[in-house]
Protein backbone atom coordinates (compact mmCIF):
# COMPACT_ATOMS: atom_id res chain seq x y z
CA UNK A 1 0.00 0.00 0.00
CA UNK A 2 1.19 3.56 -1.07
CA UNK A 3 1.91 5.70 1.71
CA UNK A 4 -0.71 8.15 0.46
CA UNK A 5 -3.39 5.46 0.84
CA UNK A 6 -2.07 4.99 4.29
CA UNK A 7 -2.56 8.85 5.27
CA UNK A 8 -5.96 8.88 3.42
CA UNK A 9 -7.18 5.87 5.62
CA UNK A 10 -5.35 7.12 8.59
CA UNK A 11 -7.53 10.74 7.78
CA UNK A 12 -10.73 8.84 7.33
CA UNK A 13 -10.63 6.72 10.34
CA UNK A 14 -9.88 9.62 12.68
CA UNK A 15 -12.31 11.50 11.05
CA UNK A 16 -14.82 8.63 11.66
CA UNK A 17 -13.88 8.77 15.63
CA UNK A 18 -14.41 11.83 16.05
CA UNK A 19 -17.63 12.33 14.54
CA UNK A 20 -19.01 9.59 17.02
CA UNK A 21 -17.44 11.62 20.10
CA UNK A 22 -20.41 13.98 22.46
CA UNK A 23 -18.70 17.03 20.96
CA UNK A 24 -18.74 16.41 17.19
CA UNK A 25 -21.02 19.46 17.38
CA UNK A 26 -18.63 21.56 17.97
CA UNK A 27 -16.00 20.19 14.85
CA UNK A 28 -15.76 22.20 11.88
CA UNK A 29 -16.46 25.17 13.61
CA UNK A 30 -19.25 27.43 14.63
CA UNK A 31 -22.35 27.30 12.62
CA UNK A 32 -24.73 29.66 10.95
CA UNK A 33 -27.59 30.67 13.13
CA UNK A 34 -30.86 29.31 12.23
CA UNK A 35 -33.76 31.63 11.29
CA UNK A 36 -31.28 34.04 9.64
CA UNK A 37 -30.20 34.33 6.10
CA UNK A 38 -28.07 31.32 5.28
CA UNK A 39 -25.12 32.49 4.13
CA UNK A 40 -24.70 33.53 0.35
CA UNK A 41 -22.10 31.53 -1.99
CA UNK A 42 -21.43 30.62 -5.35
CA UNK A 43 -19.39 27.36 -6.43
CA UNK A 44 -18.28 25.75 -9.61
CA UNK A 45 -20.48 23.03 -10.32
CA UNK A 46 -20.55 19.78 -12.87
CA UNK A 47 -23.97 20.69 -14.70
CA UNK A 48 -25.51 23.65 -15.76
CA UNK A 49 -23.81 26.89 -16.65
CA UNK A 50 -20.99 26.01 -14.82
CA UNK A 51 -21.94 27.71 -11.37
CA UNK A 52 -24.48 27.73 -8.70
CA UNK A 53 -25.89 30.77 -6.10
CA UNK A 54 -27.53 29.66 -3.51
CA UNK A 55 -30.21 32.59 -4.37
CA UNK A 56 -30.37 30.75 -7.80
CA UNK A 57 -33.12 28.55 -6.04
CA UNK A 58 -34.75 31.65 -4.25
CA UNK A 59 -38.42 30.64 -3.84
CA UNK A 60 -37.58 26.85 -3.57
CA UNK A 61 -36.36 24.92 -0.35
CA UNK A 62 -32.92 23.81 -0.39
CA UNK A 63 -31.29 20.53 0.96
CA UNK A 64 -27.61 22.14 1.09
CA UNK A 65 -25.29 18.91 2.20
CA UNK A 66 -21.90 18.93 2.84
CA UNK A 67 -20.02 15.14 2.54
CA UNK A 68 -16.33 14.14 2.69
CA UNK A 69 -15.59 12.85 -0.74
CA UNK A 70 -16.56 11.71 -3.75
CA UNK A 71 -16.47 7.47 -4.30
CA UNK A 72 -16.45 6.92 -0.63
CA UNK A 73 -18.76 4.45 0.95
CA UNK A 74 -20.75 6.42 3.36
CA UNK A 75 -20.62 9.37 0.73
CA UNK A 76 -21.75 7.42 -1.98
CA UNK A 77 -24.97 5.70 -0.42
CA UNK A 78 -26.03 9.43 0.67
CA UNK A 79 -25.72 10.77 -2.44
CA UNK A 80 -27.81 7.31 -3.95
CA UNK A 81 -30.45 7.89 -1.38
CA UNK A 82 -30.42 11.37 -2.37
CA UNK A 83 -30.97 10.71 -5.51
CA UNK A 84 -33.84 7.77 -4.91
CA UNK A 85 -35.67 10.47 -3.39
CA UNK A 86 -35.24 13.49 -6.06
CA UNK A 87 -39.12 12.89 -6.89
CA UNK A 88 -39.91 13.13 -3.45
CA UNK A 89 -37.98 16.55 -3.30
CA UNK A 90 -39.08 18.04 -6.28
CA UNK A 91 -42.99 17.14 -5.21
CA UNK A 92 -41.75 19.40 -2.20
CA UNK A 93 -40.10 22.28 -4.28
CA UNK A 94 -36.99 21.58 -2.88
CA UNK A 95 -33.73 21.59 -4.61
CA UNK A 96 -30.91 19.25 -3.29
CA UNK A 97 -27.27 20.83 -3.35
CA UNK A 98 -24.28 18.46 -2.90
CA UNK A 99 -20.67 19.94 -1.56
CA UNK A 100 -17.42 18.79 -0.62
CA UNK A 101 -13.73 19.85 -1.34
CA UNK A 102 -13.75 17.41 -4.44
CA UNK A 103 -13.22 19.40 -8.02
CA UNK A 104 -15.48 19.92 -10.62
CA UNK A 105 -14.24 16.52 -13.09
CA UNK A 106 -14.25 14.53 -9.85
CA UNK A 107 -17.97 15.34 -9.48
CA UNK A 108 -18.50 14.74 -13.13
CA UNK A 109 -17.20 11.16 -12.57
CA UNK A 110 -19.36 10.70 -9.84
CA UNK A 111 -22.39 12.07 -11.24
CA UNK A 112 -21.85 10.01 -14.25
CA UNK A 113 -20.74 6.41 -12.16
CA UNK A 114 -23.44 6.61 -9.01
CA UNK A 115 -26.70 8.48 -11.59
CA UNK A 116 -26.86 11.66 -9.44
CA UNK A 117 -28.70 13.97 -11.45
CA UNK A 118 -28.76 16.83 -8.99
CA UNK A 119 -25.54 19.75 -8.96
CA UNK A 120 -22.64 18.76 -6.72
CA UNK A 121 -20.50 22.11 -5.71
CA UNK A 122 -16.44 22.04 -5.53
CA UNK A 123 -15.10 23.37 -2.61
CA UNK A 124 -12.04 23.17 -3.25
CA UNK A 125 -10.50 25.33 -1.06
CA UNK A 126 -13.36 24.84 1.80
CA UNK A 127 -14.40 28.31 1.80
CA UNK A 128 -18.16 27.61 1.81
CA UNK A 129 -17.61 24.82 4.15
CA UNK A 130 -16.15 26.50 6.64
CA UNK A 131 -18.27 29.50 6.42
CA UNK A 132 -21.23 27.09 7.27
CA UNK A 133 -18.68 25.78 10.01
CA UNK A 134 -18.59 22.20 7.72
CA UNK A 135 -14.58 22.07 6.96
CA UNK A 136 -12.50 20.16 9.43
CA UNK A 137 -8.41 19.97 7.77
CA UNK A 138 -8.74 18.89 4.10
CA UNK A 139 -12.27 18.28 3.86
CA UNK A 140 -15.91 19.10 4.48
CA UNK A 141 -17.93 17.74 7.27
CA UNK A 142 -21.42 15.85 6.70
CA UNK A 143 -23.96 18.20 7.88
CA UNK A 144 -26.91 18.91 6.13
CA UNK A 145 -28.86 22.79 6.13
CA UNK A 146 -32.47 23.43 5.58
CA UNK A 147 -33.11 26.63 3.92
CA UNK A 148 -36.23 28.07 3.21
CA UNK A 149 -38.02 29.60 -0.18
CA UNK A 150 -36.52 33.19 1.21
CA UNK A 151 -33.46 31.89 1.94
CA UNK A 152 -33.70 31.56 5.78
CA UNK A 153 -31.80 28.70 7.70
CA UNK A 154 -34.58 26.90 9.26
CA UNK A 155 -32.52 23.47 10.22
CA UNK A 156 -29.32 21.91 10.85
CA UNK A 157 -27.84 18.38 11.02
CA UNK A 158 -25.31 17.45 12.65
CA UNK A 159 -23.86 13.31 12.99
CA UNK A 160 -25.33 12.33 9.79
CA UNK A 161 -25.99 8.84 9.09
CA UNK A 162 -25.91 7.73 5.36
CA UNK A 163 -28.54 5.17 5.20
CA UNK A 164 -31.03 7.09 6.80
CA UNK A 165 -30.63 10.45 6.39
CA UNK A 166 -32.89 11.13 3.47
CA UNK A 167 -35.64 9.85 5.08
CA UNK A 168 -34.88 12.00 7.65
CA UNK A 169 -34.74 15.27 5.65
CA UNK A 170 -37.70 14.74 4.04
CA UNK A 171 -39.33 14.03 7.36
CA UNK A 172 -38.35 17.88 8.65
CA UNK A 173 -38.71 19.07 5.12
CA UNK A 174 -42.65 18.02 5.76
CA UNK A 175 -42.60 19.42 9.35
CA UNK A 176 -41.14 23.07 8.28
CA UNK A 177 -43.88 22.90 6.05
CA UNK A 178 -46.72 22.71 7.69
CA UNK A 179 -45.89 25.56 10.26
Amino acid sequence: MSRRYLLILGLSLSLAFFCFLPNAQALGGKKPPLNEPAPEFTLPTNNGNGEVSLSDYRGQWVVLYFYPKDFTSGCTLEAKNFQKDLEKYQARNAQIIGVSGDDVQSHEEFCEEVGIEFPLLADTNGSVSKTYGSWLGIRSLRHTYLIDPEGILREIFIGVKPPIHSQEVLARLDELQEK
